[in-house]
């Protein structure tokens, strides 16, 4: 049975979707990325692979992040996403942002990892030959490298600019000096830092208490949000404990450890804020991020469609008022002091 061609939604860019600036930059992101880390690989059939980037694009979500090593396992996100642009999104390549990153485990031996000059440029023509593209819209230096010289790893990065591989460049989990240095060196060499990406939530504040958003506004760069749901901790699954075949059962990423008693009350008593506030769990965790001008955008994960249509009611919730920020804080202050 030959599959009918996908033709998007025609009002996708005008179906609630919202939009923002990125730092001091021509870019406009939609406030809801879809990240392609756990559920877009090899582990995953290329029929629900194709129904979730299908209704996310349908949905105004035309940004998707990607990494060399997304899957599982290393490398199947991006080749699943090659499929994707071959039989569905090809003619919409230019409505698409679509980004990339090396710095994590990705081969073996002396160059398969970290921030040399000849690990990120090998990476990023494997990446493009895996997704089938001329260049990605945004190359990350997915991680600092404190052996490595950070200038060799910033030039490689204006390098890839200049080779037309990439058309912006970014930086995630720089510790913020690191972070300093290179927003002053890539401005520099004239090729601009367009995004840090940090891992960001209601538990998780150490971009914001340790000044990187507002480095990051100071020196005209976008921030985008990972992790928004802290693994899954932000929702209601964990609030009567560990369920079987959850991450956390599986002490896969998110550590069992981690579910303390007094995390468990902070996680219910936030689910219950959510509650007076008529949303989800998930959903305030969103839009608490959603809120903060200095967020250029969140990047969810997804296993289903039903999940990506959940978290977009989030783009609609009511404003939180100062009491609801203060409680919020107070909850959730023991664990990001």
């Amino acid at each position: 049975m030959i599959e009918p061609v996908y033709t998007p939604s025609a009002d996708r860019y005008e179906n609630g979707m919202e939009y923002r600036r990125c730092g001091r930059s021509g870019i406009r992101l939609p406030l809801i990325s879809l990240g392609l880390w756990h559920n877009f690989g090899s582990h995953q059939s290329m029929q629900n692979v194709k129904a979730m980037a299908h209704f996310a694009f349908d949905k105004g979500i035309c940004h998707f992040d990607l990494a060399n090593n997304y899957g599982p396992e290393y490398g199947t996100a991006e080749e699943n996403f090659g499929r994707l642009m071959k039989e569905s999104f090809a003619p919409y390549r230019d409505e698409l942002f679509i980004s990339t990153k090396a710095g994590h485990d990705m081969w073996p031996g002396m160059y398969g990892e970290w921030g040399s000059r000849k690990y990120l440029m090998a990476s990023l023509d494997q990446s493009l030959r895996r997704m089938g593209l001329d260049y990605v819209d945004i190359f990350y230096s997915h991680r600092y490298d404190p052996d490595t010289p950070l200038e060799e790893t910033l030039q490689a990065l204006v390098d890839i600019v200049r080779q037309g591989k990439a058309l912006y460049v970014g930086i995630s989990k720089y510790p913020p000096e690191a972070a300093r240095f290179a927003f002053r060196y890539l401005s520099q060499q004239h090729v601009p830092c367009l995004l840090f990406q940090g891992r960001y939530n209601i538990i998780d504040r150490h971009d914001e208490t340790g000044g990187v958003l507002d480095l990051c506004q100071e020196n005209g760069s976008g921030y985008i949000a990972f992790s928004p749901l802290q693994q899954g901790l932000l929702t209601n699954r964990y609030l009567d404990g560990i369920p079987e075949g959850s991450r956390m059962s599986e002490n896969k990423f998110l550590k069992p450890e981690v579910l303390t008693p007094k995390m468990m009350e902070i996680l219910r008593m936030l689910n219950d804020m959510a509650r007076r506030r008529g949303q989800s769990f998930a959903q305030m965790s969103l839009s608490w991020l959603l809120q903060n001008p200095k967020v250029s955008s969140v990047i969810i994960g997804a296993s289903s469609i039903g999940q990506i249509q959940d978290n977009l009611l989030a783009l609609h919730a009511s404003p939180f008022d100062e009491e609801e920020r203060s409680a919020i804080d107070n909850i959730s202050r023991p664990v990001w002091i």
